[in-house]
Order: C-alpha cells, then structure tokens, then sequence
C-alpha cells in the first residue's frame, strides 16, 4: 500500500480544488427543488465545475456517463443522472461529485431532504452526518486508520442503522481513488499509522435496514437490498499533528 503525503504545495493545490467543489455543492443544494429531473441536476453541477476552469472528475471515469452521481431513496450511491427521473416532494436525494484543478482532485457528497421528508429520513440524514464527524476525531497523526471506521460503525449502529460494507472511503490527491482504503464498519485490524500530509475522503454511506446492496443493470447504480432509504455524507480532509483539517465544508 502506498499512501501518498503531501507537500505544502500540493496542500494548497488540494485545498482549492475542494473549496470549488464546495461551492458548487452550495450551488447545487440551492437550485434542488421537486419537479426538476435527475439530469438537470448533473447539468447544473457540471457547468459550474467547468466555468471555474476545472474538470469533472466523475465524468468518464471507468466509464461514468456524468459528471454528478444523483442518488435518490433506495439508492446508495452512483445514480446516474436521467432526464424522465423527476425529484419528487418528500426523496432523499444524495449528490456526490468531484473536480480537478490543477492536476488535483476533490470529492465531496450531501444528501438533502426534497420539501418535507419523513421524520426516519430526517433522523437518517443527521445520524449519516453525524458519523462523518464521529470517525474524524480520530483523524489524527499517531492514530489507526480502521479508528475512523470503528467509531462510525459504533455510532450508526447505536441508531439501527447499517453501514454499507461493499463500498468504502478513500485516499485522494493525484487520482480520485487513491490508498488506503477506508471502510465505514467495524474492522478486526487497526489499519496503517495516520500520518501528516495524507489526504483522504471519508465517506460514511448508511442505510435505515441492512448493510447489503445490489447493483442495477445499468452496473453503476447501487440500491439497498432490502429497499431502505440510503444516505451518504462525504469530504476530503487533511490529517495534521492536532485536529484534521476538512476541505471541503461549505455551507451544508
């Protein structure tokens, strides 16, 4: 495994291509509304990215037809955006998207509640949140990468939730998927050592039911095998000697 540390320089590179991102995940959340369809969605999402001189990082990957993955209900993660799916009042809906600036990457991913949501989808949502920041107090140089995981097992599972297990958490820089990989349950071994530098996406993808998933036959969309609502809360941070730095925190 290699896992790649980055220099001041790369930092500063890394920093800005995540507070793009986050502006356009500001820009998206505020135009999501019931009625417009899943493709508008990505359409909105990718002309940001490239008016600000940057480049879609989903967009073709092994692939991926868009540039933003729009995920709704049961739906996990990389929903592929359609112009007949309409949002409708009441979907949860999970966007997740990255761009590159300069040479380096960024990946983020919200859900959001369309109009009035149910309270199990309310509390779904905020439990998903909840156990990013949950796993990132042990974000920290000196500590074990699997700490993250085991603290955002323990803490969806306090609620009944489940955290998927078939998809995980990433390094990032240079590419979008870099090592180490980084599950959101429970693991029997610590992991490598935290280091400064290191850049990673934690990302937290939680169900209301079971932990299985299934994909589409599209072999990109994935659903929960037993049709329970999904949630996925995702940001790029820096670990650092104190408390880790989150790139990509923009307003929501």
């Amino acid at each position: 495994m290699a896992v790649t540390i980055k220099s001041p320089r790369e930092i500063e590179l890394m920093r800005e291509s995540c507070r793009l991102l986050s502006g356009v995940f500001d820009h998206m959340a505020e135009h999501l509304h019931a009625g417009m369809s899943t493709y508008e969605i990505d359409r909105i999402g990718e002309k940001m990215i490239r008016e600000a001189g940057c480049v879609p990082n989903f967009k073709n990957y092994n692939g991926f037809p868009a540039s933003i993955c729009v995920s709704v209900n049961d739906e996990v993660v990389h929903g592929i955006p359609n112009k007949h799916r309409i949002v409708q009042e009441g979907d949860v809906v999970s966007l997740d998207a990255g761009l590159i600036y300069k040479g380096y990457h960024s990946d983020m991913a919200r859900t959001f509640g369309v109009g009035e949501v149910t309270p199990e989808a309310e509390k779904l949502m905020a439990v998903t949140k909840q156990a990013f920041f949950e796993g990132i107090k042990y974000a920290r140089a000196g500590n074990h990468l699997h700490d993250i995981s085991n603290a955002i097992d323990a803490y969806v599972t306090s609620f009944g939730f489940s955290a998927v297990r078939d998809l995980v958490g990433h390094g990032i820089g240079t590419r979008l998927h870099e090592d180490p990989q980084i599950p959101n349950f429970a693991q029997k071994r610590r992991g490598i050592v935290l280091k400064p530098g290191m850049t990673l996406a934690i990302e937290p993808m939680i169900s209301a039911g079971g932990w299985e998933v299934t994909w589409l036959e599209d072999d990109w969309t994935v659903v929960t095998l037993d049709g329970s609502l999904a949630a996925h809360y995702e940001n790029t941070i820096l670990v650092t000697d104190g408390e880790p730095e989150i790139l990509t925190l923009g307003k929501y």
